[in-house]
């Protein structure tokens, strides 16, 4: 999860074994992934609907085929998407290069590689004392900033510095053991799941304005910064119950240091603790390969389901055209050139990531296209990726949730993007 130096830009170690994988496999990969949607969708059907004893037997078998109907109607979509984009079968605007050929082509490989690096590697970081040590030095930190636990700074870490999917997984997998809050894992999920500084590079070369990343980078983490903040106090992220889904008496008590100890003797004590108690190398190896069956079979049909949706909306109907009209007096209140063409790409970011930077890379003045760039990044909630994994993972947020905070980021970010965007502007 260390972000290192790598051809020429910052990445972990999880996101280049992800891109070798996916170089190796090439375009192969979507076929694959075909495939297995194929699978998981007749399982769910057969598992939902007849229970058989093979599955319900077994608890992690059950909890991955037998669910409920609406996800096995979204799973069995996601497989008919795949299959209409794989082939160019059926309606144009399922499968074209700006709809479903963006989900499947760019990004599921990526969660295909991703997922089975980080699912394998995920319980090294979670049993043997990481989130105890960080947990204790880093809790009078994360509390009163963000209401959150010390250990989620790794958390918050992984997904900042690192991808945002990889720090979904270990926020979802943290809550269903039971060291998060409902609350808690909201936060993290919605607050700290920003795209990786590899996507971002892409976003500015989208919008010609690479020759600004280190200022363009300082923008997004202040903006970020007051976001995470401020989102954790307002509803609805405010209103989710402090309580856990199941109880875990290896959970760590926020008691830090006692009777003089200093918090890193504490810290790694409670680490050793941990480590001490793992269950051994054949139970973190099956956590591994369950972790990735979990996110291969449970959220890659979720996303290709609901990211296909999102952006056939984004791409055939005005649906975002008219949601960004409120943003133009906003835009020109600023003093935003081409308020009026910047206005969509506040909300069309919803849908896919990506469709801010395609939009606004016809605008001619650079200062709206850097603000345009900073935004896109800041709003973070992305049915396509972040937005259809979470929904996809046990992390208790709805779709309705997920609009509120998106608005609110949308909102939150704005004005201090346009007005450190105006101060750069007038220094350079």
């Amino acid at each position: 999860m260390i972000p290192i130096q790598y051809d020429d830009s910052i990445t972990i170690p999880v996101a280049i074994l992800a891109n070798e994988l996916k170089a190796l496999l090439g375009e192969s990969t979507p076929y694959i992934v075909t495939v297995m949607l194929f699978f998981v969708s007749v399982m769910s059907i057969i598992g939902t609907a007849l229970k058989p004893e093979s599955l319900m037997n077994r608890p992690f078998l059950k909890g991955l085929f037998i669910v409920h109907p609406a996800w096995v109607v979204t799973r069995v979509l996601g497989f008919i998407f795949a299959t209409m984009t794989v082939f160019e079968w059926g309606p144009e605007a399922v499968w074209s290069e700006y709809t479903g050929a963006i989900v499947m082509n760019d990004l599921i490989p990526v969660l295909f590689t991703i997922f089975l690096f980080a699912g394998l590697f995920l319980p090294l970081l979670l049993n043997f004392g990481l989130l105890e040590l960080f947990g204790t030095l880093l809790n009078k930190v994360m509390r009163p900033l963000f209401t959150l636990p010390g250990r989620s700074s790794v958390d918050c870490m992984a997904s900042w510095m690192g991808d945002g999917t990889v720090g979904i997984l270990l926020t979802n997998k943290q809550y269903e053991e039971g060291f998060y809050t409902k609350r808690e894992a909201a936060v993290i999920g919605t607050t700290f799941s920003v795209v990786s500084i590899t996507f971002s590079i892409v976003i500015l070369e989208y919008l010609e304005l690479t020759s600004m990343f280190l200022p363009f980078y300082f923008t997004v983490v202040v903006a970020g910064f007051v976001a995470a903040v401020i989102c954790p106090r307002i509803p609805p992220l405010s209103r989710k119950p402090n309580e856990y889904i199941v109880e875990n008496k290896d959970r760590p008590q926020e008691d830090n240091a006692k009777n003089g100890e200093s918090l890193l003797k504490v810290g790694f004590n409670k680490a050793a603790y941990r480590a001490q108690n793992n269950e051994g190398i054949g139970k973190t190896i099956k956590g591994g390969f369950q972790n990735v069956l979990d996110m291969w079979l449970g959220v890659i049909p979720i996303v290709m389901a609901v990211g296909t949706v999102a952006l056939i909306f984004a791409e055939n109907t005005p649906l975002f055209h008219y949601l960004g009209l409120p943003f133009i007096p906003l835009l020109e209140w600023m003093q935003v050139p081409h308020a009026a063409e910047a206005a969509q790409t506040m909300v069309i970011g919803f849908a896919d990531m990506l469709l801010p930077a395609i939009i606004g890379s016809g605008i001619e003045s650079e200062f709206t296209r850097f603000v345009i760039a900073c935004v896109s990044i800041t709003q973070l909630i992305y049915m396509s990726e972040v937005g259809g994994l979470l929904l996809a993972s046990k992390i208790p947020v709805r779709f309705l949730d997920l609009v509120i905070i998106f608005l609110q980021r949308t909102l939150i970010t704005l004005p201090i993007i346009v007005g450190m965007a105006h101060l750069i502007f007038w220094l350079m």
